[in-house]
């Protein structure tokens, strides 16, 4: 389930795909996957697992790509 009633909305994927998105759109839209982790775990503190499950989500949402380790944003 994505959204849980029991959890903090700032462990959910939805929030944390909207900050993984700021950062990427603050950054010309395209950035390494480990330089996003790096910054979403200064302001979020969240696990490499739970960042991983968020672009995962992003992905298959169709607001990101990757091409060899890179993220993109889709227009």
């Amino acid at each position: 389930m994505i959204v849980n009633q029991d959890n903090h909305p700032q462990r959910q994927v939805y929030y944390l795909g909207a900050k993984a998105l700021k950062i990427l759109s603050s950054k010309g839209g395209a950035v390494d996957f480990f330089d996003i982790y790096q910054e979403l775990k200064v302001k979020e503190d969240i696990s490499l697992r739970l960042f991983i499950l968020t672009i995962d989500w992003l992905y298959l949402l169709g607001t990101i790509r990757s091409n060899k380790g890179i993220i993109e944003q889709c227009s």
